[in-house]
């Protein structure tokens, strides 16, 4: 199955998994921003917690939805996966900061992961230029083509 783009094929499978992980990557952070916004009483414990200002919870709220526009639209989505890894970077390194435990550190790093494995999945050109071992197709020669 060609892609509208012009890549070479992608399996439907890789890319119905692909959009899948996608799917729940801009559901969540949605959901995130939605939450900052709202700034509803567990946000406010979140951020006193965190040692965070309260009036910067609309900012990173605005920031979070203008990251996974990015991300869910295809043309920009290797950019809000950028966006997106920076935004998540930041909250690691606030949990970090703050001592939470491991997987509450951790949390946000998933996300980023899945971010890329989202995009990974359905896009040919990734799989070029981050091959995993035993990858089909994935040649040296083809990165930047």
């Amino acid at each position: 199955m060609a892609l509208r783009n012009g890549t070479a094929s992608v399996s439907k499978g890789m890319l119905w998994a692909g959009r899948g992980i996608s799917a729940l990557v801009v559901l969540f952070m949605i959901l995130d921003a939605v939450e900052h916004l709202m700034t509803p009483a567990p946000v406010v414990e979140a951020f006193v917690r965190l040692g965070l200002p309260l009036r910067l919870a609309h900012p990173l709220g605005i920031i979070g939805l203008f990251c996974v526009a990015a991300y869910a639209f295809p043309r920009t989505a290797a950019l809000g996966a950028i966006l997106l890894t920076g935004y998540l970077g930041g909250a690691v390194a606030i949990n970090l900061r703050a001592g939470d435990p491991m997987f509450e550190t951790l949390f946000p790093a998933i996300f980023g992961v899945l971010a890329w494995g989202g995009i990974w999945l359905r896009d040919e050109r990734l799989r070029a230029l981050i091959p995993l071992k035993g990858s089909a197709g994935a040649e040296p020669g083809r990165i930047g083509e």
